[in-house]
């Protein structure tokens, strides 16, 4: 298949043979964009034919574009995995048969992503499937340049394949909230951003607003986003595990709904009026009250 699957990596020994073995009957080529592993990673990847390279990680749209601009000319289709992901055999079949038949004027496919949790899959709280791009032809698109929740958009039209991909992270809930709690910090930057306007801020195209995507921004960042801190965090749990029934999926999957749907999102709210708190009492502004704060610079 003239495909070519790019994988950000960063101590991913746990997971990265299960991905390249899931696209193994699909891609032509597989690259790996390695920040620093000191685990087995690049020796598994390299082992199983990948190409690896390495590049210092600021932000993952900063990291995925710099794939792109790496990848050889000639490259034809793209396909955007994270390691702890699995690409479906309905959808490796339906790549198979399909994929060189996507007319010209077509530059990007969305598909289906699932997670599961704690090994189980989360079905409840309105939530996944979720559709978005994760293929796209080389040279017509590049994912938005933003801290969190970024999305590849493309530069033609957008269409529709069936097949999943399945988040199944293998890590402990002690590893999940670590890194939810970074999550946390760059969401931070992205709310203060909305109010402060210190970056320019990631606007999608076809990829972004079909599917649902871009309606969801549209309610988080003027509506969600101007609810009361905390309240809305109390809100939105509320929405997903009792209207969107969460209450009824799996023991793991009602963890997720707690977990992610309410203390992410109030533990965010927390660290926003820390930030705010900071540039109150110092009488400084948003980028330095987020150094000082969060440690993230977002002038990088």
């Amino acid at each position: 298949m003239p495909l070519t699957v790019v994988i950000l990596t960063l101590n991913e020994e746990l997971h990265i043979a299960r991905a390249l073995t899931s696209v193994a009957s699909i891609a032509e080529k597989c690259v790996i964009v390695d920040s620093g592993s000191t685990d087995r990673t690049v020796e598994i990847a390299q082992g199983m034919g990948a190409q690896v390279l390495t590049n210092p990680f600021v932000t993952q749209a900063q990291q995925f574009n710099w794939a792109l601009e790496q990848l050889p000319p000639g490259t034809d289709w793209i396909l955007r995995l994270d390691a702890d992901e699995i690409v479906s055999k309905s959808l490796a079949q339906e790549i198979v048969a399909k994929l060189d038949r996507v007319p010209a004027h077509i530059h990007g496919m969305r598909l289906s992503r699932r997670m599961n949790f704690l090994g189980q899959p989360v079905r409840r709280g309105g939530l996944f499937p979720i559709r978005l791009v994760r293929l796209l032809r080389h040279n017509h698109g590049r994912s938005e340049d933003r801290w969190m929740d970024e999305h590849i958009i493309v530069d033609g039209e957008v269409g529709d394949f069936s097949g999943e991909i399945v988040d199944d992270n293998l890590n402990s809930l002690t590893w999940w909230t670590h890194k939810h709690n970074n999550y946390a910090s760059r969401e931070v930057v992205e709310m203060l951003n909305l109010e402060h306007g210190f970056m320019a801020r990631g606007e999608g195209g076809d990829a972004d607003h079909a599917g649902g995507t871009g309606a969801k921004r549209w309610i988080k960042e003027n509506l969600y986003a101007r609810l009361p801190g905390g309240l809305r965090a109390i809100a939105y749990f509320l929405y997903r595990y009792v209207v969107r029934l969460g209450f009824l999926d799996t023991r793991e999957g009602q963890m997720f709904h707690v977990l992610q749907g309410f203390w992410y999102r109030y533990l965010v709210d927390a660290k926003l009026r820390e930030v705010q708190t900071y540039m109150k009492d110092n009488d400084t502004d948003a980028v330095a009250a987020i150094m000082e704060v969060t440690g993230i610079d977002v002038r990088a």
